[in-house]
């Protein structure tokens, strides 16, 4: 039975109307005469697998998956917990048509399929009045939130109120990759305006039309929020999601010590990106503490990653200078050197002493690295010329394109393969299909930020976690790369499949809440069996009996 469901005295037109509660054609019999629904339904009482069959027909003859996610939202609105059967179920279909790149389309036209709010929209014009806002969400038992303020939505830019897409998105995957039931969450937009031009002159537009609040104003409603939140939903964790650099980094460091938040953009990327790395290095037969890494972008994914590098690095015994090192950067202006007064402050730790390098080629070719990292947004820059000098430089080049959505991948899974012969080592933000060269399949592999972010919010809720720390995603990456078996790693995969995900979770989940326990950053006293209570809190799509 889903987690703590009763009916609230609501029967009948209202009883159907409740996506939590209602199961369609699946109430039976008795349930139909106790709950005043004969008529109300079909007559036929059909089973959760024979609706779901019948859903997966609907969702496959749609044209294109903007139309399919549609569907997916609007059975999301009515059955909530068929939709995650389905979603659960069949988890390398659905993926790609509720999160990335599907959500990115769907962001982009919010306005023109918006239905009903999944979430909550607290604009510049609550400020003072946050905390009633916050109040009207009908669920008290909230612990998780995915908040955005709709600045930098995946590699699309200022989406402002459309962005609503994204915390929706990220939650559904909490719940259908870790089991954190769906009425502890709570996706919030801050809709602060936006200066995207073409939002503020379309009609059709659902937020304020009108450009970003930006100082002292923004930071304030911001502060309000984050009270608001940890007053009305104690033991809450907010997520940071898609800020732009000029708030993300800063807003990280200003609530981490202060409130149970991360920055996935920045924490959760690094995490999975590091994973992958642990798993290059065991198809390539490469040695971390030698290796050098350039990466293309140095936004919030790209620092993140550089960061949680450093880390890496610093357990095989590397020194935190000569592993900074080993991590070079090039953003829009070139390589990241230390003779540079252009840099904002999150690149100053990267920035080295070198001649000046003008693009991502000559960097390649300069600075010889084993592993290439794109998080940039800009799509088509790892040319054949750059790939072609990787694989010239490297028996297995790792060149790991990950913006999102595949619109924006710095390179195609087919290029990568075609220009190095076949021996990359490749992975992509959104899913590629597989390519064959010479005869061989090569299977991409997704570095999908959904490996972590689900297990790791899991854990911290098991935990009743007050902070959630560096080392958290250091050990969830730990753990993620130790679940790659040695059949994945002989099929060229650097990931675990997609049907394994609630297992990877669930095992993530235990790692971020040892910490937890481990270092005194939670109030609860640690079960027994840690892993097995944390399974049997996860959420199970399996519909109630009424009666």
């Amino acid at each position: 039975m889903p987690a703590n469901l009763n009916l609230h005295g609501k029967r009948g037109v209202d009883l159907l109307h409740d996506p939590r509660l209602n199961k369609g054609t699946a109430f039976t019999e008795e349930e139909r005469d106790a709950l005043g629904l004969r008529g109300l339904v079909p007559p036929k009482v059909t089973t959760q697998a024979k609706q779901l069959s019948r859903i997966l027909g609907h969702i496959r003859r749609k044209q294109n998956d903007l139309d399919k996610y549609t569907y997916l939202v609007s059975l999301q609105e009515r059955n909530e917990a068929l939709f995650y059967r389905v979603v659960i179920d069949n988890l390398d279909e659905m993926m790609p048509l509720i999160y990335t790149p599907t959500v990115g389309q769907a962001c982009q036209k919010y306005a023109l399929i918006f239905r009903r709010p999944q979430g909550l929209f607290i604009s510049m014009k609550d400020r003072g009045r946050v905390k009633r806002v916050m109040q009207n969400w009908p669920e008290p038992g909230v612990r998780m939130i995915v908040v955005t303020d709709g600045e930098r939505i995946l590699g699309l830019g200022d989406l402002g109120a459309n962005g609503m897409g994204i915390p929706v998105g990220k939650l559904s995957l909490y719940t259908a990759c870790a089991g954190v039931a769906p009425q502890k969450c709570l996706p919030v937009m801050l809709d602060v305006g936006t200066n995207n031009e073409e939002l503020i002159a379309d009609p059709m537009y659902i937020g304020l039309p009108q450009n970003r609040l930006r100082g002292p104003a923004y930071d304030e409603l911001v502060e309000e929020f984050f009270t608001a939140a940890q007053e009305v939903f104690p033991n809450v964790c907010i997520q940071f999601e898609d800020f732009g650099n000029t708030n993300a980094f800063r807003l990280l460091e200003r609530y981490r010590d202060r409130a149970c938040t991360f920055n996935d953009d920045i924490q959760g990327t690094a995490s999975v990106t590091l994973a992958g790395l642990y798993s290059a290095l065991r198809v390539s037969g490469a040695d971390l503490a030698s290796s050098t890494f350039l990466l293309f972008g140095a936004g919030e994914a790209g620092i993140g990653i550089g960061h949680l590098i450093v880390e890496a690095l610093k357990t095989v015994g590397v020194s935190e200078a000569a592993a900074r090192r080993r991590c070079w950067f090039v953003d829009s202006k070139g390589l990241v050197v230390s003779s540079r007064n252009d840099l904002a402050e999150h690149k100053l730790h990267f920035a080295h002493d070198h001649a000046p390098v003008s693009d991502l080629l000559e960097a390649v070719e300069t600075l010889k690295p084993n592993m290439l990292i794109g998080a940039s947004g800009m799509p088509g820059t790892f040319s054949e010329p750059v790939v072609r000098a990787m694989a010239s430089l490297n028996k297995r080049p790792v060149i790991f394109a990950l913006s999102n959505p595949t619109s924006r991948s710095e390179c195609t899974a087919e290029q990568a393969y075609t220009w190095t012969q076949g021996r990359a080592i490749f992975a992509s933000g959104s899913p590629f299909s597989p390519v064959t060269i010479d005869g061989h399949s090569h299977q991409p592999s997704q570095c999908n930020n959904a490996y972590i972010f689900p297990g790791v919010g899991m854990g911290v809720i098991a935990s009743a976690a007050r902070r959630v720390t560096d080392e958290m995603f250091f050990v969830a990456a730990k753990t993620l790369a130790g679940l790659v078996t040695e059949e994945d790693v002989r099929h060229g995969r650097i990931y675990p499949e997609l049907r394994h995900i609630r297992n990877v979770s669930a095992a993530i989940a235990a790692a971020v809440a040892d910490v937890a326990f481990q270092r005194g950053l939670t109030d609860m006293v640690r079960p027994d069996d840690l892993a097995a209570q944390i399974r049997n809190e996860m959420y199970n799509p399996e519909y109630a009996a009424y009666v």
